[in-house]
């Protein structure tokens, strides 16, 4: 797999016939390994390991009704407080460049969980992004917060 732009992390790997699967530490079970999963396995690895995001609050693969389409949000952070969704990651594939349609992907999934922040990433490059529904802003950061600055 493709060297990404995050810490490394050994990752817990099985074959079956032609078929490597990927052991996800949140949804506790073996997944394919494709591409795309591979950034999410380093990210969130990242998160919880150098960023210090409580595990219990992250969740892969989540479903949300999209305009009456059940849609898969690939990570979401939640609230300690309340549930309600905190952040969302939208991730992509190291050969896939990140792109406005990107971005506009993880809108969709925001206009109904109405999260604080949306992170993207495709492994190689991250951006994250604060909304203020207030002010009706969008800030982007210059890196990822530690969980306590969130």
């Amino acid at each position: 797999m493709t060297p990404l732009n995050l810490p490394p992390v050994t990752l817990k790997t099985q074959t079956s016939g032609a078929q490597t699967s990927v052991f996800d530490f949140l949804r506790r079970r073996y997944v394919r390994l494709t591409p795309e999963e591979w950034v999410r396995q380093h990210f969130t690895h990242f998160l919880v390991t150098h960023k210090h995001y409580p595990q219990g609050l992250l969740a892969n693969e989540v479903t949300v009704m999209v305009g009456g389409v059940a849609r898969r949000c690939d990570t979401v952070l939640y609230h300690r407080q309340g549930g309600s969704p905190r952040i969302i990651i939208e991730y992509k594939a190291p050969s896939v460049p990140i792109t406005a349609a990107t971005f506009r992907q993880a809108c969709s999934y925001n206009s109904v969980l109405k999260a604080d922040y949306i992170f993207v990433s495709n492994g190689l490059t991250h951006y994250c992004c604060r909304i203020d529904y207030h002010a009706f802003r969008v800030e982007y950061l210059n890196e990822i917060p530690d969980y306590d600055a969130l």
